[in-house]
């Protein structure tokens, strides 16, 4: 086998060649036309995206940030409501709950698969509770039966993070289709990713859509009326959604090629167990996307994650850390009030977790050679007594 010289963390060349002729035919049919501003691909786009999430009805706005700060006040979250989300996220749901004007209350995860712990969860409720975001992390989603059991036991308001989790599907149930709302995001790296910034709520409710609609547009119905005074400009750009829509149909292709490459992952890394180096746990079989491949260096594991990050990268080979810093340990956020200790799952992966290359396209020998340098810096240090 040839040794590739690069194996980056992400590829987008590898889903854009193969496009690029109709990727130009798209962009030239909305510079034609001149709708570049709420135009006809953005209402195409959502219909077809609330279709293959399994939801209703779909609206498109400037970016997942935005889809979850506009989606839970469309849901009738603001001041006064606790919000419970996992510590072990992106800080963006994080901001999505004080942008609405509520209190944010972590809950720590499962050490297993990242997953918001759904029974910490469910002790974290109060009589001010109003929502609950599951994270969908690195791909795979929280399960849709505990979370329904959740919303139906304590009338809370489930509203799905899926950032990472386009075309996920659990129990059944696909990703944006379990509570009264969801947030995606079309950041370029995501499974389903613009050119650009991009994002979009999807929802079982006519009245929460209009809403966002609305507050995605100056807080107006219609042209130079204005009904909410907490609008804002965050429109889904119609450029980004035809570009979407081309790549929406490769969507479910491409999300089987990373659960293939997932499982080749799997299979190769799983000698390593026995060194303290684990992936993190699928529980959704094919219905997980591996927006991320993650994995666990345990304090079993002979090689620390700094040490294994700089000598991947010193055999070009990408890696990235998801997230080194939990949400109630960032700077930004001491005035919340927790301390270190609070979350010790989130805080232990934290300081264990890797994320290696994943991206549809990656070829099987970029993946060998990922699995062969990491088994060789792992074999070649001393075990751990």
């Amino acid at each position: 086998m040839a040794n590739p010289r690069f194996v980056p963390f992400v590829d987008l060349s590898k889903q854009h060649e193969p496009l690029r002729a109709e990727l130009m035919a798209a962009m030239t049919a909305v510079a034609d036309r001149g709708d570049y501003i709420l135009g006809n691909s953005v209402v195409q786009f959502e219909q077809a995206f609330a279709a293959v999430c399994g939801a209703p009805l779909g609206v498109g706005v400037g970016s997942g940030t935005d889809a979850l700060t506009l989606g839970l006040r469309a849901c009738g979250i603001g001041p006064g409501d606790q919000v419970i989300l996992p510590v072990n996220t992106f800080v963006a749901t994080l901001i999505g709950v004080l942008q609405a004007g509520a209190t944010p209350i972590f809950v720590d995860c499962d050490l297993e698969t990242g997953l918001m712990d759904v029974a910490a969860a469910e002790r974290a409720i109060t009589r001010r509770t109003r929502a609950v975001i599951p994270v969908h992390l690195y791909g795979q989603m929280v399960s849709p039966a505990a979370l329904r059991a959740l919303s139906e036991t304590y009338g809370v308001t489930i509203f799905e993070d899926a950032a990472q989790a386009h075309g996920a599907e659990r129990e059944g149930v696909k990703a944006g289709s379990v509570g009264l709302a969801a947030a995606f995001s079309f950041y370029p790296s995501k499974n389903l990713g613009a050119m650009g910034d991009g994002g979009m709520v999807l929802t079982q409710q006519d009245l929460v859509a209009q809403t966002v609609r609305s507050l995605r547009n100056y807080g107006s119905t219609r042209k130079y009326y204005h009904t909410d005074p907490g609008g804002t400009n965050s429109r889904l750009d119609t450029l980004q959604a035809a570009i979407l829509a081309i790549k929406l149909g490769r969507l479910s292709a491409w999300n089987c090629d990373r659960n293939r490459l997932a499982k080749l992952y799997d299979h190769a890394l799983q000698p390593l167990a026995a060194h303290g180096l684990i992936p993190m746990t699928n529980l959704s079989g094919s219905g997980h996307v591996y927006h991320l491949y993650v994995i666990r260096l345990t304090r079993d594991c002979p090689i620390d994650r700094t040490r294994l990050q700089q000598e991947l990268a010193a055999a070009d080979i990408q890696s990235g850390i998801h997230y080194p810093v939990p949400c109630h340990l960032q700077p930004a956020f001491h005035h919340l009030g927790y301390q270190p200790g609070d979350f010790p799952i989130a805080e232990q992966l934290s300081q264990e977790i890797l994320s290696l290359p994943m991206y549809p396209g990656m070829t099987d020998d970029q993946l060998e050679y990922v699995v062969k340098t990491v088994m060789g810096l792992v074999q070649a240090c001393p075990v751990l007594t």
